[in-house]
């Protein structure tokens, strides 16, 4: 059986990647709709992106209006901005908000109707081109073809997908990273995990996603703590910004599984940001689909150094889960209740929850055969 494997057009690395990348910038038009937060733009990391675009002699105008995760409505507010000041191309530059929000508004540009009207489809077309700058190591969507916006008429979460949403430029510099505060340095490396992790245990997973994931997975135990502890830390920052994108790469072309599936309900009912819903998960969800392939958990138990080849492949595996157990701890992950959620509230909901995780398609590639009892039971074990 055939896979395909994709990565986005180009991608440039290291502190002089933004300088690198002028050229090809250059090809991609005149004018760029910059996609940002104010976050990010207090931070300098769009400054240097104007001024950049403006030795290159290209115009620029600024979207910083992504507060939160995105939702429709800001998805159109960003479109409507895109045409009424003519740009031609798209630069998203922040968290995995800006981010997901420049590949959406790309394609709405050109695509008819709501972005809501694509949910389970593929996304198809002609875009602008795309360039993607991450300033945290997490999402990897500057390497993936989807976005997840937040279609808060129906408080669903949608995880939109097309080939096209790939970007046509990746620029990787660690340094816009520096000023990621501790406790989304947690979320989002927790997030790139759950990548990670979720893509080697997938049943759409492949020898190079296989590659991609244990690189990822070790650089994520090792480096994650570093950058926790001292933000400054440029080498853990260029290992986590590498270990995301090689996460992304893998979703990109093995998908996510379980954890996913279930923790965007909680992030739309309960609002809680993408990575830390993923790590309140992920020990529960890995756990409970641990017997479905525990020469995987075994893996990458080795892959981290946690157990050895003379070590079964079950407790090896069990041993992968207690790791995990303590990186949440060191990273001060919080619970659902320790969140602020409330347990009534969420009992209410959870068959809704159970429900649209099993529409995402997210659960069933999971290598163990996953059902919404599953989920229910999973949801429950939560608390």
């Amino acid at each position: 059986m055939a896979y395909k494997f994709t990565l986005p057009g180009k991608t440039y690395i290291g502190s002089d990647a933004l300088k690198e990348s002028e050229a090809v910038i250059q090809g991609f038009g005149k004018k760029a709709l910059i996609v940002s937060g104010k976050n990010v733009t207090g931070t300098g990391a769009v400054k240097a992106l104007a001024d950049t675009l403006l030795s290159c002699g290209i115009d620029w105008v600024l979207f910083n209006d992504i507060t939160g995760e995105p939702t429709v409505e800001m998805i159109e507010a960003g479109v409507k901005r895109y045409e009424e000041t003519g740009c031609d191309f798209v630069i998203g530059i922040g968290g995995g908000s800006p981010l997901d929000s420049a590949k959406a508004i790309a394609a709405m540009s050109v695509l008819e109707g709501q972005i809501s009207d694509y949910m389970g489809k593929e996304i198809k077309g002609t875009f602008p081109p795309m360039v993607l700058i991450p300033t945290t190591a997490g999402t990897g969507s500057e390497a993936t073809k989807f976005t997840i916006i937040t279609d808060t008429a129906r408080n669903i979460k949608m995880l939109l997908k097309g080939d096209d949403l790939i970007p046509d430029l990746a620029i990787l510099d660690a340094r816009f990273t520096l000023t990621a505060p501790p406790t989304v340095t947690a979320a989002t490396g927790m997030d790139a995990l759950t990548h990670a992790v979720e893509a080697y245990t997938s049943r759409k997973g492949n020898a190079l996603t296989d590659i991609f994931a244990l690189s990822a997975i070790k650089r994520i135990f090792t480096y994650l703590p570093q950058a926790f502890e001292d933000g400054k830390n440029l080498k853990a920052r260029e290992e986590m910004l590498l270990a995301a994108y090689e996460a992304g790469v893998c979703i990109n072309n093995a998908s996510v599984t379980l954890v996913h599936g279930m923790s965007r309900p909680i992030g739309a009912l309960f609002h809680v940001p993408h990575g830390i819903a993923n790590a309140m998960l992920i020990k529960e969800c890995l756990a409970y689909v641990l017997d479905g392939c525990y020469e995987r958990f075994a893996a990458m138990a080795r892959t981290i150094g946690a157990a050895d080849d003379e070590l079964g492949d079950k407790e090896a595996a069990q041993i992968f889960i207690e790791k995990l157990s303590e990186l949440c701890a060191h990273l001060k992950i919080p619970t659902l209740k320790a969140y602020g959620i409330n347990k009534d509230a969420f009992d209410r909901v959870k068959d809704k929850m159970a429900q649209d995780a099993m529409a995402s398609g997210s659960p069933s590639n999971t290598i163990k055969e996953i059902t919404r009892e599953d989920l229910l039971t999973v949801y429950d074990r939560l608390w």
